[in-house]
C-alpha cells in the first residue's frame, strides 16, 4: 500500500495560493490511490475466504496466488498512471486491464475451490457459490469491459467501474445472507 501513496507530494516553500493549488493537484493522486486500496482490499479479504475453502494448498493454488500478487504489486503502476494521465486512453486502459487480469485470477482460484469440493446438494451452498462466482465475475466483465471502452471514451470507461459500487454492495449483502445459518432470517 505504501507504494501507492509515495507520488503524493507538496514541494515545500510555496505561497499560500501556491500550496492552495498544489494541494488541488494532488486530488487525482488521492482518488486513484483510493481506487487501488479497494481494490486490493477488496483482493485481500476475498483472498482470505477462497484459500479458507481449500483443505490443502497444493502447487496449482500457490501458483495461481503467487500470479495474484504479482498482479498485485504491478497496481501501483497503473495507479500512477491513471493518476496523472487519466484523460489518456492507454492508462485508463491499463488500470481496467490490470484489475481485470487480477479479478480473473481469484476467479479461477475460486472455480478450482469448487471443483475440488465437489458438487453439493445444499441449497445455501450451491447459493454462496454462485454469488461468490459472479460477485467475481461481474468485476472481472466490468473492467475487462472497460479496457475497449477507453479508447473510445476514457472519461466513459471511468463512469463504468463506478456501476460496480452497488453492484457490489448487493452483492454484499446477499453473500451475507447466504453465509448467515438462517439464510438472513430471523426468529
Amino acid at each position: 500500500m505504501t507504494l501507492l501513496v509515495l507520488d503524493i507530494t507538496v514541494r515545500r516553500g510555496l505561497s499560500t495560493e501556491g500550496f492552495l493549488e498544489a494541494l488541488h493537484l494532488t486530488l487525482p493522486h488521492i482518488a486513484a490511490y483510493a481506487l487501488s486500496f479497494a481494490v486490493i482490499a477488496e483482493f485481500w479479504l476475498d483472498h482470505r475466504r477462497i484459500l479458507s475453502a481449500f483443505p490443502a494448498v497444493d502447487a496449482r493454488v500457490t501458483g495461481v496466488t503467487l500470479l495474484g500478487l504479482g498482479l498485485t504489486a504491478l497496481l501501483p503502476f497503473p495507479t500512477a498512471l491513471l493518476a496523472e494521465y487519466s484523460s489518456q486512453p492507454q492508462a485508463v486502459a491499463v488500470y481496467g486491464l490490470n484489475v481485470a487480469a487480477l479479478n480473473a485470477v481469484h476467479l479461477s482460484l475460486l472455480l478450482t475451490s469448487h471443483r475440488r469440493l465437489g458438487r453439493t446438494d445444499d441449497a445455501s451452498a450451491l447459493r454462496t457459490r454462485r454469488l461468490d462466482t459472479f460477485d467475481l465475475a461481474s468485476t472481472v466483465l466490468v473492467f475487462g469491459v472497460t479496457v475497449p471502452l477507453a479508447f473510445a471514451s476514457p472519461t466513459a470507461a471511468k463512469w463504468v467501474w463506478l456501476a460496480l459500487v452497488p453492484a457490489k454492495f448487493l452483492i454484499g449483502r446477499k453473500q451475507e445472507r447466504a453465509r448467515t445459518p438462517s439464510g438472513g432470517q430471523t426468529g
